[in-house]
């Protein structure tokens, strides 16, 4: 199948409208340019995530896809035909903004891991883990937004790390369905709890004790990170503001619940995310 680079953006552009629910109204506030190589990256991501998340009655299969997947990548950057309609405006996006491809392997392998759950001893292996399905992508997007400085991309790696603690507390239910318990064995025992805990979704005050632990450990790395910022072009803050914005909003919001993670998901409305993008609104013009 031979896509037309028009179309491949344009299938990025539909699916990142129809599967980014956080992350699109944060896209919304960017140039053309840019728009389109966050939903190229996005585009790239939810093939990985959807393929590392499909019922797990064939595990092989699944390991197939994402070896088929991650053989497409590299052909397709070598230049190389391929069938998916992401792969142009794909390519084009690591050439023009010199992404480097380990870090779309990494991603890979960080999926890859999901699909035979095995316990973080500490929470080094926690970041790392967090490092490859997280923070591979904040680097991508503050290289598009025109901020690969050392510091620029230390501090993006440590906003992907908040994100994905953020999305553990908010699918700890979700998780718990497919064995999965990223919580590491070091804060289970300072809690004196086992993944079984976790995986039977037992509520109790030293669940909740460790929920605001990791949440707390989360909100320093949006902290540590929030000059990130101010390190992009100003035409693309407010866009990096109102994504980093909506993500601490959510773990904000389960924090003022006491981490009432198990009984129901976490969510923010379309109206507060509309909300934070007319505040970045406001910041941009304020700056001028």
């Amino acid at each position: 199948m031979n896509v037309t680079l028009d179309r491949s953006f344009e299938y990025c552009r539909q699916l990142t409208r129809r599967r980014a629910r956080n992350f699109y109204y944060a896209f919304k506030l960017l140039g053309p340019a840019e728009h389109d190589a966050l939903c190229a990256i996005y585009a790239f991501m939810r093939y990985c995530d959807d393929v590392s998340d499909e019922p797990w009655q064939d595990l092989n299969a699944t390991r197939r896809k994402l070896d088929a997947w991650r053989a497409d990548l590299d052909a397709a950057l070598d230049g190389a035909e391929t069938d998916h309609p992401l792969w142009p405006a794909f390519r084009q996006t690591v050439e023009r903004y010199q992404l480097p491809r380990e870090y779309f392997h990494e991603m890979i392998q960080g999926l890859a891991s999901d699909l035979e759950p095995r316990p973080f001893a500490t929470f080094g292996e926690l970041y790392r883990y967090c490092y490859q399905v997280a923070s591979v992508a904040g680097l991508c997007v503050i290289r598009v937004l025109g901020a690969a400085t050392v510091q620029a991309l230390a501090l993006a790696e440590k906003c992907g790390v908040a994100f994905q603690l953020t999305n553990i507390l908010r699918d700890v239910r979700e998780d718990a369905a497919r064995g999965r318990v990223y919580f590491p064995e070091e804060d289970l025992s300072r809690f004196g709890l086992s993944r079984k805990d976790i995986l039977e979704c037992r509520d109790s005050e030293a669940v909740r004790q460790l929920f605001r632990f990791e949440g707390e450990r989360a909100l320093a790395y949006y902290r540590e990170s929030a000059p990130l910022v101010e390190m992009v072009p100003p035409a693309n803050r407010p866009a990096l503001w109102a994504l980093i914005e909506i993500y601490r909003r959510l773990l904000l919001r389960m924090e003022r619940s006491g981490y009432d993670v198990l009984s129901k998901r976490t969510r923010l409305s379309s109206a507060e995310k509309l909300a934070v993008v007319a505040t970045a609104l406001k910041r941009r013009a304020a700056a001028r």
